[in-house]
C-alpha cells in the first residue's frame, strides 16, 4: 500500500516517499534530510531546493517541541466540512518546522505560542494515518 493511507482524504497513491505512511504505520513522524547539505524538510521531499541533491535519509521528528503559532479553522476545504472547527498549529522541533493539527483535548484558549508540544500519531477509525500536536 502506498501514501493513499496518509490523511482523511489521499489524492495520490504513489509518491517517491510512501515510506512516511510507513513510518507512521510504525508511530513514527519522520522528515527527509539532504545527505549532501543537511537540510531538513517537513513535510518530507524526496529533492532538496538547496543543493538540488536526491541522496536523502529518513530522520525522526521526535522530543519536545515548541509551538510557534496557531489558528483556528472555521470553514474547510472539500471533504473537511465535518472537521470544523479544528486548530492548525506550527511547532518547531530542534530547528524543523512541523505543520499539523493540534489534538482536539487542547482548547483554544489553552494555547500559547511558545508551550512544549508533542507529535503524536494518530490511526483513524477508518484506518487512515496522521498526526497531531499534543500538549505536553
Amino acid at each position: 500500500m502506498g501514501f493513499e493511507k496518509f490523511g482523511r482524504i489521499s489524492f495520490t497513491s504513489q509518491t517517491k516517499l510512501s515510506a512516511f505512511v510507513d513510518y507512521l504505520e510504525k508511530g513514527e513522524l519522520r522528515a527527509t534530510k539532504c545527505k549532501q547539505c543537511g537540510k531538513v524538510f517537513f513535510p518530507p521531499r524526496a529533492d532538496c531546493d538547496a543543493c538540488l541533491g536526491s541522496d536523502m535519509e529518513w530522520v525522526k521528528i521526535e522530543g519536545t517541541g515548541k509551538l510557534v503559532s496557531f489558528t483556528e479553522a472555521q470553514y474547510a476545504p472539500t471533504g473537511f466540512e465535518a472537521d470544523v472547527p479544528y486548530t492548525l498549529a506550527l511547532a518547531d522541533f530542534d530547528g524543523v518546522r512541523v505543520f499539523g493539527r493540534m489534538s482536539r483535548d487542547v482548547p483554544l484558549d489553552g494555547m500559547k505560542v511558545g508551550m512544549a508540544v508533542k507529535a503524536e500519531v494518530v490511526a483513524m477509525p477508518d484506518g487512515q494515518l496522521t498526526y497531531q500536536f499534543i500538549r505536553l
